[in-house]
């Protein structure tokens, strides 16, 4: 057989494949896998064994998915239920190919300590993800200080909170700032002023996140002076009006308010049924400290 009737059937045979393949496909379609919790790889180590050098590569690529997992539940349509089961795992294999990889345990852990729906509410995974960073670089005093910031703000275990800002006051290099706020935070825990003073502390920092975060939480904590405010307002003409639903309209009309009030994201404010203020679900400060995600009235 010559070369030129050789290619022939070899390009027929090869056409022939393609249209059996295609047909295939039309009749029995594939399957589609439509899994957003699907990992193939959750061990960090057997990653690290496959990953034959590559190490620092990969663990860029899997802190890029972390970003675009967290990033895609945040922002979905209202209607999507936000499963956040892939940023634990992801963040567990990009610190594991990398032990060094600083924004992957600190802007992680904040990621996993936001509450639901803006995140997946798991502070205890912050912790466990800050405390092997500690153990893979006992010289930063900074997961000292966010691990510090996750027992203050997500845990209320002021205690501990103020053990770790005493830790990482003690690490060379530390800011000299940290030590009286561990002794603030002690004596303090749980009052709005030890809250205000960690996160203009935080509000300082060299990363944007962080920073951004803890202004974002200062934000939270004037709203919730403004909240106590209105709420007297409210409790007063509750008691000269009783049996009387009250609205913001009804203060208005009494001369109690100049108008309906907003809170700094220009929403406005909401009075449950059983009469206590609050913000809405609508607001970019949702939900303050306490407030349940779930049932905002």
């Amino acid at each position: 057989m010559t070369r030129v009737a050789a290619g022939a059937a070899a390009a027929l045979c090869l056409s022939t494949a393609v249209v059996l393949h295609a047909s295939q496909g039309a009749r029995y379609p594939a399957p589609v896998i439509d899994r957003p919790d699907l990992l193939y790889v959750r061990s960090g180590p057997a990653m690290k064994r496959a990953a034959l050098g590559y190490d620092g590569f990969l663990a860029d690529v899997y802190w890029i998915r972390a970003l675009q997992h967290f990033g895609g539940e945040r922002t979905a349509p209202p209607d999507h239920v936000r499963n956040y089961a892939l940023l634990y795992p992801l963040l567990d294999l990009t610190t594991t190919l990398d032990p060094n990889f600083n924004i992957a345990y600190r802007f992680g852990s904040i990621y996993l300590g936001e509450p639901y729906p803006g995140g997946p509410g798991r502070p205890d995974l912050a912790v466990a993800l800050l405390r092997k960073g500690i153990a893979a670089q006992p010289h930063k005093w900074q997961y000292m200080q966010d691990l510090g910031f996750v027992y203050y703000w997500h845990l209320q275990d002021y205690k501990t909170a103020a053990a770790w800002f005493q830790k990482a006051s003690e690490v060379p290099g530390a800011p000299s700032w940290l030590r009286p706020l561990a002794a603030v935070t002690l004596a303090e825990g749980g009052h709005r002023g030890a809250s205000r003073t960690i996160f203009e502390q935080l509000a300082q920092s060299e990363d944007a996140w962080l920073r951004d975060s803890a202004q974002r939480r200062l934000r939270q904590l004037d709203t919730m002076d403004v909240i106590d405010g209105l709420q007297a307002r409210v409790n007063a003409y509750a008691r000269a009006h009783p049996g009387e639903p009250v609205t913001w309209q009804r203060l208005v009309a009494s001369g109690a308010l100049p108008g309906v009030p907003v809170d700094s994201s220009g929403t406005p404010f909401i009075i449950t049924s059983a009469g206590r203020v609050t913000i809405a679900r609508e607001s970019g400060l949702f939900p303050l400290p306490g407030q349940d995600p779930e049932n905002p009235s």
